[in-house]
């Protein structure tokens, strides 16, 4: 997938090799205008930045990648999210998904934000993760997963019970002392071979999803993350320091940032 100039991990039980910096995509979808965005992306997997995370809740993110994935779509390990508890939801969600992004299939779906959604619905009979088992052996998707930004106790019986491929979590040293997913959902996802993305690796962006409607407004509110940015490179090494962790997943706006991250 695309050039080996970042080193590369394991995803867990996947087996995938995936570089230990991955492209967060809500930037672009939800900040830049598109052709930027797509020459970001670009750039981005030619320096080997080949993990892609996307979601629909990232507004024009999914299209703006459809620009690329027909001719790098052998390229990168992709990856979007359902935001919903129910099966049936979670299918449809997909199958849209995949209808803006132009591919018949993605890499990885995740349940996204299990901490806001009914974790028993997520994991019963007619919920989320059954949905996307289902998708899985449709073809839809090769691996599924649980992505979490708090309550961990909700992704540890994820990984306990979900039966899942990948876990993305908050992991920074400042959540560190507060959600602390490192302490409790990382060793039970070591154990059972269950792959792990970091997120918000500097701490995450303040309130980006309610920003207001006008472009450059959204765009300071989205990079005003709470770790300074003298302490960026030693959150990175942070987080990839964490056993199991196999890349950090970074959002980024422009050129000078990729290039700083890679």
């Amino acid at each position: 997938m695309g050039s080996h100039s970042l080193p590369q991990r394991v995803l867990g039980r996947t087996g995938e090799r995936v570089p230990i910096l991955g492209l967060g995509t809500a930037p672009g979808g939800m900040g830049l205008d598109d052709a930027d965005a797509v020459a970001l992306f670009e750039s981005a997997i030619d320096q080997g930045v080949t993990y892609l995370d996307t979601a629909p809740a990232y507004e024009r993110a999914q299209k703006q990648l459809a620009q690329i994935l027909p001719r790098r779509r052998d390229e990168v390990f992709l990856v979007t999210k359902t935001f919903t508890a129910d099966r049936a939801e979670a299918i449809s969600k997909l199958e849209e998904a995949l209808r803006d992004l132009r591919t018949d299939a993605v890499d990885l779906a995740y349940v996204h934000s299990l901490g806001s959604l009914d974790a028993d619905q997520v994991l019963g009979e007619n919920g989320a993760l059954a949905g996307l088992r289902e998708a899985q052996r449709r073809g839809l998707t090769r691996y599924i997963g649980v992505t979490g930004h708090h309550l961990p106790g909700r992704l540890l019986r994820c990984v306990e019970e979900g039966g899942i491929d990948v876990i993305m979590v908050a992991l920074n040293f400042a959540d560190s002392i507060t959600y602390g997913f490192e302490h409790s959902v990382l060793p039970t996802a070591v154990a059972n071979n269950v792959g792990v993305a970091a997120m918000k690796v500097y701490g995450g962006a303040e309130e980006m999803i309610y920003a207001t409607t006008e472009q450059e407004e959204r765009r300071r509110s989205a990079i005003e993350a709470v770790i300074p940015d003298f302490d960026y490179e030693l959150a990175l090494r942070w987080a990839l320091s964490l056993p199991g962790v196999g890349t950090a997943v970074v959002g980024m706006y422009t050129e000078k940032e990729l290039q700083q991250n890679i």
